[in-house]
């Protein structure tokens, strides 16, 4: 089975997200805001995609405070983890949002939130898992 780890500040969003995936796309979920423990599931090979909030509001990495933005670009610069595919997700949806966003962070994906159609955005994660 698949795991995906959902990198979101918001629970109910969290929950959201874990519920859609878990139900529709049969995947395992892990949940987790805190950037040394998202590092570390990355770099141990625990997750096969991740689902990366841009506005993170209380996450800090090595006493700075980042966003998924540069959560993302730390990942995209190891080599370790930089084959591991990151969906940005986001509610700024402003046009030329997608394309700064993922030009800046070096990202896979991008989702704008709420998600309304729920059958597209587990096919949109599919899409992006490794194939075994």
């Amino acid at each position: 089975m698949k795991t995906v780890l959902i990198v979101e500040d918001d629970l109910i969003n969290a929950r959201v997200f874990s519920k859609i995936l878990t139900k529709r796309g049969g995947l395992e979920v892990k949940h987790t805001e805190n950037v040394d423990e998202v590092m570390k599931i990355a770099q141990a090979g625990e997750a096969d995609i991740i689902l990366m909030d841009v506005s993170l509001s209380h996450s800090v990495y090595q006493g700075k405070p980042v966003d998924g933005i540069k959560i993302t670009q730390m990942l995209k610069a190891d080599p370790q983890t930089a084959n591991l595919p990151i969906i940005l997700v986001t509610a700024h949806a402003m046009e030329g949002d997608r394309e700064n966003f993922l030009k800046q962070s070096g990202a896979d994906d991008y989702i704008s939130k709420p998600i309304v159609d729920h059958q597209q955005f587990v096919d949109q994660i599919v899409a992006l898992l490794p194939k075994d």
